[in-house]
């Protein structure tokens, strides 16, 4: 027998398993790349839906001022029902008169009863719509300002300030959703 060595088919065994392992570890690595890039891409869409709320609040808050600015005015408001972004006063004892603004497609169903706002804030895709409601022009009996819910601290009434109820929503499709009220006191 000759002094030849059996070392030939091990070196062989030894490379084949450096490949394996440089592919595992490639694998490995692309896996960590696309889940770095998946949490990229969801932080991304919560900062693009943190700005779209911002500018549906902003357009919003800008159609509550604007219904506001209508109510300080002291509109004709109709005998009931709304038109044109006036609503007659909620008849407390019906549920859906009392939050009309609740009621399903109150605010798309084109009839004419809420009024689109004017407001300028980037580049909103929706106007934002509001409606003002009459809800009381003498002191209500527990002596407060507001009526309905109380929003706010008592303040010193006169009995002789007229009080609105203005709603102003914005929704755009598929995009946020805003709603807010305020209650209007007008000498």
């Amino acid at each position: 027998m000759s002094g030849h060595h059996l070392s030939h088919p091990t070196s062989l065994a030894q490379r084949g398993i450096a490949l394996v392992v440089v592919l595992i570890l490639l694998l490995v690595m692309t896996l960590l790349g696309l889940a770095a890039m998946r949490g990229t891409l969801m932080e991304e869409r919560m900062s693009a839906n943190l700005l779209d709320r911002s500018l549906a609040f902003q357009a919003v808050e800008a159609a509550l001022r604007e219904g506001e600015a209508l109510a300080a005015t002291k509109p004709a408001m109709p005998p009931s029902g709304c038109v044109s972004g006036l609503c007659s006063r909620p008849d407390p004892t019906k549920p859906v008169d009392s939050q009309r603004w609740l009621a399903s497609g109150f605010w798309n169903d084109g009839s004419g009863k809420w009024r689109d706002a004017t407001v300028v804030v980037g580049n909103i895709t929706a106007k934002p719509r509001f409606i003002v409601e009459l809800m009381d022009t003498t002191l209500p009996t527990d002596g407060s300002c507001t009526t309905s819910i109380d929003v706010s601290p008592d303040a010193a009434c006169t009995g002789t300030e007229s009080r609105y109820r203005i709603t102003a929503h914005s929704q755009a499709a598929g995009r946020a959703e805003v709603t807010l009220q305020s209650i209007y006191a007008v000498p």
